[in-house]
């Protein structure tokens, strides 16, 4: 059931109505039945594997209070042991299938809608509850909707206990902003998805698809996928966002202006926050306190200096979880090469911080330059955007084709998605580039600290009805009515 399906909106709407009909004391078990609906419609089978996802993380949370380590391992192995089987078994068995007198069927598995985003949020509890950050929960009903909660489900963001647990298990009182701010986002996330990255998606499906005779069109292939993976994946989160907000249930924002970042780092910590902080805290933190990385940064220490060895090893753990994230987003060489690229950059920059903060000293650059900061944007989106190539290209060769003949290639085409019909080209190219002069405007009144959610929200109340009336009629008229579903709903 997607986010952009009548049928969808039919059930928000329904469970809005009926969560602040019932007692407050029973909101949450309304929660859970409408939670428990959306997850069946995908496929009632599909139930078992967030079931047994939930099932385990709470048995094993009870133990792990009281600190027994086998109940954090046992947990995590199975759960995680699922996810890899289901999303990385044909991979690991095709490879299987190179060696001499090897040929393996490969297996059949279904990849359970939202599994990557539940599977981590369930671990992160257990983690949370092994390290004293949360109480572990008593009823399970409570704690599967806290894994299993609607909204959040086909793509993040990823919650935490002791922030999303109370909010749905204590109930919410109606407040009528919850209610504007909540429609408000929706559309705002509507307009992302129906009216942008739909469109971007006509070119960036052509160009990439077909880029041994389009490879000439590689920069704007990327590019336009850079403004579909953007506007496709924060949109699907305003959704999420907007309708938990209904409910008066804050979740964590997962992106914060990505494009202004000044750095790699930077715009790992305005992109997908809510993996980032995932990553850091139960991957990168407990890599970079192990003994063994203690024993390599004492000795990096000891033989390049203080500054240098602990950059080193913030590489070495920072090589880590970029692999991890490589990983993460799927059983292909050119997704390790993606994490690798990015793991790469940002542990070299850390080496060569010193050497940058020397440089700019001696050219009498500083960082506050309204120059220097265009620069440094436009760097960080220039490196996010090779990085790009990695991410959508089915293999690491096509990536290597498409960067290179895109420096010597043309740079745009409008009718390279139909060839000869500029109509129907500028038909979905004008939508792109509005909604992105929009978005970017959004953006930087959000960059400098202004609550345009809020602003809105307390314009007259026509104004709501008024904004979905322009998006669905432009969606209709100027849309992509062959677009798929979001890009992260089944990871």
């Amino acid at each position: 059931m997607s986010y952009t399906s009548l049928g969808f909106f039919i059930l928000v709407a329904a469970c809005t109505c009926a969560y602040y009909l019932v007692k407050r004391s029973r909101r949450w078990i309304c929660l859970l039945l409408f939670s428990a609906l959306y997850y069946a419609a995908a496929g009632p089978a599909l139930l078992i594997f967030i079931l047994f996802a939930a099932f385990t993380t709470w048995v094993g949370a009870g133990y792990a209070a009281r600190q027994k380590r086998a109940a954090v391992a046992i947990p995590l192995l199975l759960d995680f042991g699922v996810l890899a089987y289901l999303k990385y078994s044909p991979f690991v068995v095709s490879l299987l299938n190179l060696l001499p007198g090897v040929d393996l069927g490969l297996p059949r598995t279904l990849l359970p809608l939202g599994i990557s985003f539940y599977t981590f949020q369930s671990a992160g509890y257990l983690l949370d509850v092994y390290w004293k950050r949360c109480e572990a929960e008593e009823s399970f009903a409570k704690y599967l909707l806290f894994v299993g909660f609607f909204p959040q489900l086909m793509q993040g963001p990823i919650g935490r206990c002791g922030t999303l647990m109370p909010q749905l298990k204590d109930g919410n009182a109606f407040d009528m902003m919850h209610i504007r701010r909540g429609l408000l986002r929706i559309c705002w996330g509507l307009f992302k998805k129906m009216l942008i990255a739909d469109n971007a998606a006509l070119y960036v499906n052509r160009i990439f698809d077909d880029y041994l005779s389009l490879h000439a069109f590689g920069f704007q292939g990327v590019l336009m996928y850079s403004v579909q993976l953007y506007m496709d994946f924060s949109g699907g989160i305003d959704i999420a966002l907007g309708i938990a907000e209904l409910l008066g249930v804050r979740l964590d924002e997962n992106f914060r202006q990505p494009f202004f970042a000044k750095d790699l780092t930077d715009f790992w910590h305005r992109w997908h926050i809510t993996l980032g902080t995932w990553m850091k805290d139960y991957l990168f933190y407990p890599v970079s306190l192990s003994g063994w990385m203690g024993t390599l940064r004492r000795a990096a220490r000891k033989r390049f200096g203080k500054e240098t060895g602990r950059a080193m090893a913030v590489g070495v753990a920072n090589l880590i979880v970029f692999l991890a994230v490589g990983v993460w987003h799927g059983p292909a060489w050119h997704f390790l090469a993606y994490g690798l690229y990015n793991g790469l950059i940002i542990s070299v920059s850390g080496l060569m911080t010193g050497t940058f903060r020397r440089i700019k000293k001696t050219l009498g650059i500083s960082d506050s330059m309204p120059a220097f900061r265009a620069f440094q944007i436009l760097r960080t989106f220039l490196i996010v955007n090779l990085s790009w190539f990695l991410d959508r290209s089915g293999s690491v060769r096509q990536a290597l084709i498409m960067l290179r003949d895109a420096f010597h290639g043309s740079f745009f085409s409008l009718t390279v998605i139909r060839a000869g019909d500029a109509d129907y080209c500028l038909r979905h190219f004008l939508p792109i580039v509005i909604g992105c002069a929009v978005v970017l405007l959004v953006s930087i009144f959000k960059e400098r600290k202004k609550d345009v959610l809020s602003f809105a929200a307390k314009l007259p109340l026509w104004v709501i009805p008024a904004a979905y009336a322009a998006v669905l009629i432009a969606a209709a008229l100027y849309g992509n009515k062959d677009s798929g579903g979001f890009i992260y709903a089944n990871f």
